[in-house]
Formats: C-alpha cells, sequence, structure tokens
C-alpha cells in the first residue's frame, strides 16, 4: 500500500456540498426509481455494476438524453466483449443534445492567446449550426460520409463538428500544429469528404500559417471534394488569395453564402451510429482510427460531466486542450447540459504562467481542466494563482493527460484553492472518457483518483488474471460499456480491434495501464504498463520514479526507460535539468538517493544522462516507447506523431548507454 496516500483528505466536502451534488440528486432517482437502498455513492457504484441495464436508463432519464425513439432493449448480448449492443432500436442525434439551448447566454468564449477574442451566444451558435448543416448538404454530405477538421480550438470547430453530425456524417480532427504527414496518416485512412481547416493559429505569441501544408494535405487526398477555411480571428482570409494558396479552396463565409439559419433537421440514427475517428498517438506505427457511437458518446458524457464533475445549467468549462487531444471532444459535450464553453488556443504560459488563471478568473470557470505536466510546470515556476487571482467559482479542478503527482495534490491545494474539488482523472481516447475519475461527495486523498467511474467494472489484475487490492497490477474492464469503440476503421474482421484490447485476458478489457486500487476505493496510476520497468523480474511503474525525481529543484523533467542489458533490464533515467545546470556526480548520487529513499533500491536509475529536450506526443505526453526504441536502435514508426521529434536524436548513439 503507498503510504501517501494513507494520511489525512487534503479536503472533504461540506455536508451542503454533498447535498447539492448532482450525484447524491441522481443517486436518490436512482434509489427511488428501482426500489434500492443506496446509502452512499459507494454503493451507488456498486448497483451501476450490477444492474447495469437499470444504470444506464436511470442515466438517460436524469441527462435528459434526447432521441426520437429509446426502443424497448437496452442491452443485447450483454456478455459479450465486444459484441454487446446497447439501446439497439434507439434512434437520436448527437448534435441534437447538445443544441437543445437557444438563448442568448454565452453558448462559447474564445481566446486565442492574447490578440483573439470571441463570443458566441446559444442562440448565435444555433443558427450558424443550421446554416453549414444546410451548405454541407447542398454539397452532398450524409450519413456515412466523413468530415474532417485540421483546426485549431476554435469555436468553428465545434460548430463544423456539429453541423456534420447534425446530418449524420462522421467526424474526425486534427489540430494545425500536426505536420503533413501526420495528418495523411489518419485523414488518409478515412476518407473525408469534407475538410475544414484555418488559415492559420497563434503560439508563443506567433501567427503560424497553415496554408502551405494544407495545400499539401488537400492534394493527397482524392476523397476530398471541397476545403472550407475559417479565419482565425485576428485577419481576414481573402477568397482569391486562398485560392491561389490552396487550390479549389472557399472560405467559410463563401461555403454558407445563400444559406440563412432556421431549424436544423437533425437525422435520426441508430445509437451505434459513427459519430468520431478519433486516432490513436501513433508512436509505435500508422495511428489506429477508433470508431466511436453517438449513443455511447453521449451517455458517456452524460455520466462523467453532469454527475461525476457536478456540471449544471449555467456553468462555465475550460478545459486546457488543442484540436488533437480527447478532451476537445468531452469539453464540447458540455454543451449538452446547458453550460457555456471556454475555449483557450495556443501556449499555455504565453506571456506567462498566469494566463489560464487570468482567462478563468475574468470568465467566472466553474470548471478548471489542465493536464498533471501543467501543474508540475506552475509548482516550479513559483506562480501561486491562490495569492494572485480570485477564483471563487471554481468548483472542480480536473486533472488529466499523465498521472499526477502526490507533490501535484498538495500544489493544488496550498497554491491554488483550499476549497476545490481536485477532480484527477484518468482514461482514454479509446473509450471516449474515463475509467476513474472524480466524486465531489468523497475526500480527496493525496496521491489518489478518487473512485471508478459508474457504469465501468474496473478491476485490478495480476499476472493470472486475479483481482487484487492495495497491489498493482493491470487496470481492467470486465464488463462492457456503452463507449466502447465500434471498432477500427478499415478494420474489416475486427482482429485489430481485438488484438488491442483483448488478447491479455478473453472477454476482459484490457487498457495498458498499471494500477492500484488502495484502501480508500481510489485508484493510483503508475504509467503504462507496455512502458513499466521490469529489473530483476520486479514490475515498477515510471510514474513511481517520476514523483521522486521531479521533486527535486534542479530537475525540470524527466524521462525514465527500460533498457536491455547483460541478459536483464536496466533502468535508464534522462533529466532536463533546470537552464544552468550541468549533471555532475554529486547531483547524480542525489537524485539515487531521491529515488533509493521514497522507492526501493530496483527503482534507482543504473544511468543517468543530462538531455537538452524530452519527446513528446501532440497532447503532450513524453513518449516512452519512443525512447526506448531509439536508444535500442530501433526505428520508431511515426515520428509525425510527435510535436518535437527533433528531441529523439538526442538519443542516439548515447557513449553512457554502451558501458
Amino acid at each position: 500500500m503507498n503510504e501517501e496516500s494513507t494520511r489525512q483528505p487534503l479536503w472533504t466536502p461540506s455536508p451542503e456540498r454533498v447535498r447539492a451534488a448532482n450525484i447524491t440528486r441522481f443517486k436518490d432517482q436512482v434509489a427511488k426509481a428501482w426500489r434500492v437502498d443506496l446509502p452512499d455513492t459507494d454503493a451507488l457504484y456498486e448497483f451501476s455494476i450490477a444492474e447495469r441495464e437499470k444504470f444506464w436508463q436511470s442515466v438517460r432519464d436524469f441527462a435528459s438524453v434526447k432521441a426520437a425513439t429509446w426502443g424497448s432493449r437496452v442491452l443485447v448480448d450483454g456478455d459479450k466483449m465486444p459484441g454487446a449492443k446497447w439501446f439497439p432500436d434507439a434512434r437520436l442525434n448527437f448534435a441534437e443534445n447538445l443544441l437543445r439551448r437557444r438563448d442568448d447566454d454565452d453558448a462559447i468564449v474564445f481566446r486565442g492567446e492574447d490578440r483573439v477574442g470571441r463570443r458566441l451566444s446559444f442562440a448565435q451558435l444555433y443558427d450558424r449550426v443550421s446554416v453549414l448543416a444546410r451548405a454541407l448538404r447542398a454539397a452532398g454530405v450524409g450519413p456515412g460520409d466523413r468530415v474532417a477538421g485540421y483546426l485549431p480550438n476554435m469555436p468553428e470547430a465545434i460548430v463544423a463538428m456539429l453541423a456534420s453530425v447534425s446530418l449524420g456524417a462522421t467526424w474526425s480532427l486534427c489540430s494545425p500544429d500536426f505536420g503533413v504527414a501526420g495528418v495523411l496518416d489518419r485523414f488518409g485512412q478515412i476518407g473525408p469528404k469534407i475538410l475544414f481547416a484555418s488559415d492559420g493559429y497563434r503560439y508563443n505569441g506567433k501567427r503560424h500559417d497553415t496554408l502551405g501544408k494544407l495545400k499539401e494535405i488537400a492534394a493527397a487526398l482524392p476523397t476530398v471534394v471541397r476545403v472550407v477555411v475559417a479565419p482565425y480571428g485576428d485577419q481576414s482570409v481573402d477568397a482569391r488569395a486562398l485560392a491561389a494558396a490552396v487550390p479549389g479552396a472557399v472560405t467559410l463565409e463563401d461555403f454558407c453564402r445563400g444559406f440563412a439559419p432556421g431549424e436544423i433537421e437533425f437525422a435520426q440514427l441508430p445509437f451505434d451510429h459513427p459519430l468520431y475517428i478519433l486516432f490513436s498517438s501513433g508512436t509505435t506505427g500508422v495511428p489506429k482510427c477508433i470508431v466511436h457511437s453517438a449513443g455511447g458518446a453521449i451517455l458517456k458524457h452524460a455520466t462523467e460531466q453532469p454527475i461525476h464533475c457536478d456540471i449544471r445549467v449555467n456553468d462555465r468549462v475550460f478545459f486546457f486542450t488543442t484540436c488533437g487531444w480527447m478532451m476537445w471532444n468531452w469539453l464540447a459535450a458540455a454543451l449538452a447540459w446547458g453550460a457555456t464553453l471556454l475555449l483557450y488556443d495556443g501556449s499555455p504560459t504565453y506571456p506567462g504562467p498566469e494566463v489560464l488563471f487570468d482567462f478563468a478568473e475574468v470568465e467566472r470557470a466553474t470548471l478548471f481542466g489542465t493536464s498533471a505536466k501543467f501543474i508540475d510546470s506552475l509548482a516550479k515556476s513559483g506562480l501561486q494563482p491562490i495569492k494572485t487571482h480570485r477564483l471563487a467559482t471554481v468548483r472542480t479542478l480536473c486533472s488529466t493527460g499523465s498521472p499526477l503527482a502526490p507533490e501535484g495534490f498538495d500544489f493544488v491545494y496550498r497554491a491554488i484553492s483550499k476549497d476545490v474539488h481536485l477532480a484527477s482523472i484518468s482514461g482514454g481516447t479509446d473509450i471516449l472518457g474515463c475509467f476513474c475519475g472524480g466524486d465531489p461527495t468523497k475526500p480527496v486523498w493525496r496521491g489518489e483518483i478518487q473512485a471508478r467511474i459508474l457504469g465501468m467494472a474496473v478491476e485490478v489484475f495480476d499476472d493470472e488474471g486475479k483481482p487484487v487490492r492495495g497491489r498493482k497490477g493491470e487496470l481492467v474492464c470486465t464488463k462492457p460499456f456503452p463507449s466502447m469503440p465500434l471498432g477500427f476503421w478499415g478494420d474489416q474482421d475486427g482482429s485489430r480491434y481485438k488484438a488491442a484490447y483483448f488478447e491479455a485476458f478473453p472477454n476482459v478489457w484490457t487498457h495498458g495501464d498499471y494500477v492500484e486500487i488502495t484502501e480508500h476505493g481510489g485508484l493510483i496510476i503508475y504509467g503504462r504498463s507496455d512502458a513499466t520497468l521490469n529489473p530483476g523480474g520486479v514490475r515498477i511503474g515510471t510514474a513511481e520514479i517520476y514523483r521522486q525525481v521531479e521533486k527535486l529543484s534542479e530537475v525540470r523533467e524527466a524521462i525514465v526507460v527500460g533498457q536491455d542489458w547483460r541478459n536483464d533490464v536496466r533502468v535508464v533515467l534522462f533529466v532536463v535539468l533546470k537552464e544552468g545546470l550541468v549533471l555532475e556526480p554529486a547531483l547524480a548520487e542525489k537524485i539515487k538517493a531521491q529515488v533509493r529513499r521514497n522507492c526501493t533500491p530496483r527503482h534507482v536509475p543504473a544511468v543517468i544522462v543530462q538531455v537538452a529536450d524530452i519527446p513528446r506526443t501532440k497532447s503532450g505526453k513524453i513518449t516512452e516507447l519512443a525512447v526506448r526504441d531509439v536508444i535500442h536502435g530501433r526505428a520508431v514508426k511515426n515520428v509525425e506523431a510527435l510535436a518535437n521529434p527533433e528531441a529523439l536524436d538526442l538519443y542516439k548513439d548515447l557513449p553512457q548507454l554502451k558501458a
């Protein structure tokens, strides 16, 4: 058992907050509807697993998920994974659920660093979607077509998604920091009919033009019949110049010309109609094209957002994300509950680390979402928002992307807010949501994710496939859930899909995370199990080492991998030090002592190497597997998936790894 998680909780909700929480109201509704005794959310969780059909009907009703019909059947082949079918007779539209509100309050507030700012009301959002949907229909878009976006996190991305899926098209998205090859590795597999793009984006105070890359991308996608370009907002798009730069491209304004706003004809489609195609990171090969259903998406978001994250009508929801990360899709869904989306595009630290908190304060954010890496970097920046910003509106602070270290928990309550629900969450693109996350009625324990998500039969298996508690093992899900992928695009026989999740334990989803269920019923994430270190045959989670190394003021960030060495595996740690520092023997010994003292001797790196940069994916995750391939002389199969592929060169042929 992790000693750090057994102390007093960092935060306990007040009785008033517990009573007012949506999850409390949901629990009471479930108890009344099904005549069961549910004294707390632990009992609610057990009900959600034991009575899946009743539970998911209750989620649907609590969130008022809209459908033309739900039909009488809830679950068919519920013992098959994959193979289970949810609400097989339902007909619904995802966009219709997100566009129910049509008043003059803010639906979207957009900020592109310090240069661009725009607002859309719910009424304006509906009208813009209606116009674009009519333009798309006139261009021949309908059910079965794919529509893609090469876009920053701007309002037009939301509008284009909603317009596309209102017609029954399937939406897919890449952020404009992807290179040409990275985009083609993704969109080239799915054959989009329409491609939306922007003329540029801003990052670190600079404007980056995207039309050069867009020309190459469009030329290499023969299925695209129209490229539609929206202005980022800090300068207009000249139609003639655009046509010269990207042959055949039109501005968004010209594409919509002649169409007036009106009532949207939402296509009513099956529960498992393809809504999104999302992509794996692609660092170990061509990205997997993960197909998600409309019904599964809306029910998954209905569980996580109104219930676990306590999102309500008139809330103002912020999550720092690019369009290349699943959290964009997650954030967009908050419209369904009458909440305002706060979209931020650009660097989270330009012109300084306070910029996101400035945005949250001015726009009265109620949920502030970010990454564990951002929280760690914020702690090292010296900024203490609790002293510099008025954040009283923020009820929930979400952290994801990688495990949040115990020190990150401490920092949130010491330097951001003493009374906030810190919801560390973990899941993936694979399921369009989370396996574990927050519960606003429970205490927050240092270093622990609070709870398993309702409806997710999460267990931790040992190597023999037996459930364990208080010990590390594989994160698995033992029963089907609505947001399981429909499959991978182009995987006709389903073999790639089955190999990805169901080979380790038949009929059980194995996610690839190395975790522990604690005595509080929470979870500790130790990192990806495929990157787990195995010195001397003992499994070690990489996150355990990061937690210790990144406590040291000299270390800015680190990456750790296992190197095959003399018929065993040795732990190799790469560190980026604070500017001006050099990895002297004394500092290397200090690092080793920190790890030895707080972990075990087996965790201690055999080799420590200073590097200038660490390779990471577009969504900011460090790429342990890519580094491991490089140090073993193996080719990294898809460097286009990386935000900084040049960093891989720093790990080639290092003399420190030959001795």
